[in-house]
């Protein structure tokens, strides 16, 4: 497996993400925007299998020592591979490296497999923030890193 900085407008990384919100919508979600725009701020990987794109993660610095995990997705068929737990230890070391000892999430509640994976890599519920608050759509977690720099 290799992984790999990409481009937002990378386009294996477009066709994860399209993947991404339709799955969300066939599990009866309310997809996020999945359009990436010329102002998009975020960093991206994607993870490639025999060099086929099968997984994403972004991150974003959000201020005052906070960055935002977004966009993690890898394709049903890579799943239970530790794909992405490397995608999430990868972006957290980033923004470890970036000044951002916090990093928080926001994602859908029916995506049980990735709260799954947020929880068993250290984050925890936290209530919705930013964009996110008061919206029944999302969950939102947090983690801090600072443990990791002692």
């Amino acid at each position: 497996m290799l992984i790999e900085s990409r481009s937002a407008f990378d386009p294996e990384l477009a066709a994860l993400v399209t993947a991404q919100q339709r799955e969300i919508r066939e599990l009866g979600g309310v997809p996020v925007r999945a359009a990436f725009t010329p102002d998009d701020d975020s960093a991206y990987l994607v993870a490639a299998v025999n060099g086929r794109a099968v997984a994403c993660a972004g991150w974003r610095p959000l201020g005052d020592g906070v960055a935002e995990l977004r966009r993690t997705y890898v394709r049903p068929s890579f799943r239970g591979r530790g794909i992405g737990r490397q995608l999430v230890v990868w972006v957290e070391e980033e923004a470890l490296a970036a000044g951002c000892p916090v990093i928080r999430l926001d994602t859908n509640p029916l995506l049980e497999a990735a709260i799954g994976l947020y929880l068993s890599s250290g984050y925890r519920p936290i209530p919705a923030y930013g964009e996110y608050a008061g919206n029944p759509d999302r969950v939102c977690f947090e983690k801090r890193l600072v443990a990791l720099v002692q």
